[in-house]
């Protein structure tokens, strides 16, 4: 009896998560492998109507996708647009979690609020409502800044940086609330020892909370990673689909206006693929980092 506690042991965890996984079998697995099937496949409008017969392509729409400088590029604009908005969440959650631990409960209670209502704020709504604050003719911010009659969506770095701002904006409290609660796990006696020595805020900061911070610092900036690189709504609303002539194309975009808009289901497939590979790369990393630092979700 007793050798086979161990083993009983064992699967009683997997009993509980039985439910949890057939329903995200049925909700992943089916979808998962249909993109992959139809990126392999030569599917276009020709094949959904019936008016041609599906061929089986193997790997040449991967071939032909890698081939094409526009995917190149529009990937490269993805990575470096991530990278921005992974930096500038994580500066501004940090700064503002600092900031919580320096407030009184009031101040700090109205910040938690405010945050929290940008978080809860559905995408589309928010990107609908910045685009009105940032309206070249009626937009309250252009008439502050004196720039009535500048359109931040027609310039390509404009359009970005407006795009940014706004993920940035309901992003970062994920980040300030997670990383104020490693701040107030940080024990009192160590920032007491460090301001004794005559560190400064920053110095502290730098040198003995971020340090112990690391493994949820790592934690949030992969999660970041993986929501930024798959970033579609805020783009596709406050750009018109992509802005001018494609200029602010993302990876997400480009395979809905492939699949969708030019009828090439195949590539479009092929695209939500490699996105998938990216993404479950980064998603392994990050599992093995939790597995290292022992910390746990």
């Amino acid at each position: 009896m007793a050798a086979n506690t161990p083993r009983s042991g064992g699967r009683t965890p997997w009993l509980y998560l039985a439910p949890a996984l057939v329903v995200l079998a049925g909700l992943l697995a089916y979808p998962i492998w249909q993109l992959g099937l139809i990126s392999v496949l030569e599917y276009t409008q020709a094949q959904v109507s019936g008016g041609e017969p599906t061929v089986f392509r193997g790997l040449d729409n991967y071939a032909e996708l890698l081939g094409d400088e526009r995917f190149r590029s529009v990937l490269a604009t993805t990575v470096v647009f991530a990278a921005a908005c992974v930096a500038g969440t994580l500066a501004v959650g940090c700064a503002l979690a600092v900031l919580l631990t320096r407030v009184r409960a009031v101040p700090r209670l109205l910040l938690m609020l405010a945050a929290l209502g940008a978080w809860a704020t559905p995408a589309i709504t928010g990107s609908t409502v910045w685009v009105f604050l940032f309206d070249p003719d009626f937009g309250p911010v252009n008439r502050v800044l004196g720039l009535d009659g500048f359109s931040w969506t027609y310039g390509r770095h404009s359009a970005f940086a407006l795009v940014l701002f706004e993920v940035v904006w309901c992003s970062f409290p994920f980040v300030m609330v997670t990383v104020y609660a490693g701040i107030r796990a940080v024990p009192g006696e160590i920032l007491e020892a460090a301001a004794l020595d005559g560190a400064s805020s920053w110095r502290t900061w730098r040198h003995v909370t971020a340090p112990m911070l690391r493994p949820i610092l790592t934690v949030v900036t992969i999660q970041s990673v993986i929501w930024d690189f798959k970033v579609f709504t805020q783009i596709y609303v406050m750009t018109g689909g992509g802005g001018i002539a494609g200029q602010n194309l993302v990876l997400n975009v480009y395979a809905y206006q492939t699949a969708f808009a030019s009828s090439q289901y195949s590539l479009g497939a092929a695209i939500g693929v490699v996105m998938l590979l990216i993404l479950l790369a980064v998603t392994l990393v990050h599992l093995r980092l939790l597995r290292r630092t022992g910390e746990e979700l």
